[in-house]
């Protein structure tokens, strides 16, 4: 803990005066600025406060044991969901997919969760619940964004590539069912070496949210497949070779 605190401490040190030409069409650029033990219901975490120069917002690196240099670590990115991870939400799987992320990574030698704060895919508090009202009316997830004038999926990953960087973590371990996380992240310049399969049971209100995320975002889901904790995919991405499947 001492060696680990130790890198992370001089992580958030050599950020202090850290402005570099950003990442992404926003030209993003993040510094790590604050770092501290965090005792949590599944385990023990150091948390790293990330600060960015585009609006503002602050995101945050949970760290499980030693990753400050070191490759394959095994990453989870989530993006921030409130009427999921915090009110329970059951239109979704987000807490889910949270709490389960976290234990994963505890599982690992070591490993990263970066809490994202995007909302909604990206559209922000406000216009998920006037989405949520449209799918009441019938459509599906993609469609009531689209009816709101966005995209299927807002999120932008630049954020975390330039996390993932300043952790010195240039090749990853994905926990993710998302192959659009998987091209950003190549895109920004973080080497996806595998993933590791995150699929959560349904229930009956997120079954026809997932079945959407699968049919129409091209989200690797099955929840006919039984996975045991050590399995993991190879990555796979259009344009990409796929790596061997990790051991």
């Amino acid at each position: 803990m001492i060696e680990e605190f130790d890198a992370l401490a001089a992580l958030v040190a050599k950020d202090h005066d850290h402005d570099c030409d950003g990442f992404g069409p926003s030209r993003v650029c993040v510094k790590a600025v604050a770092v501290a033990d965090l005792p949590t219901r599944f385990g023990a975490f150091r948390i790293v406060g990330f600060w960015n120069n585009r609006d503002s917002k602050e995101h945050i690196a949970m760290v499980h044991g030693d990753v400050v240099g070191h490759a394959d670590v095994p990453v989870r990115l989530h993006s921030e969901c409130l009427t999921g991870d915090v009110m329970g939400s059951l239109r979704c799987d987000c807490r889910d997919q949270l709490t389960e992320g976290l234990r994963t990574l505890l599982q690992k030698p070591c490993g990263v969760l970066l809490y994202l704060r995007q909302e909604g895919r990206g559209i922000g508090l406000i216009n998920k619940i006037r989405a949520y009202a449209l799918q009441q009316q019938g459509l599906d997830t993609v469609e009531a964004n689209q009816a709101l004038g966005f995209r299927d999926d807002e999120r932008d990953y630049a954020v975390a590539a330039h996390m993932l960087l300043s952790l010195g973590i240039h090749s990853v371990q994905l926990v993710t069912n998302n192959p659009e996380k998987i091209r950003q992240l190549a895109q920004y310049g973080v080497a996806v070496s595998g993933r590791i399969p995150h699929v959560i049971p349904p229930n009956d209100y997120n079954r026809f949210y997932l079945e959407t995320k699968e049919r129409r975002s091209g989200h690797m889901l099955d929840f006919t497949k039984k996975r045991l904790e050590e399995q993991s995919d190879p990555v796979v991405l259009e344009g990409m070779a796929s790596p061997e499947q990790p051991g």
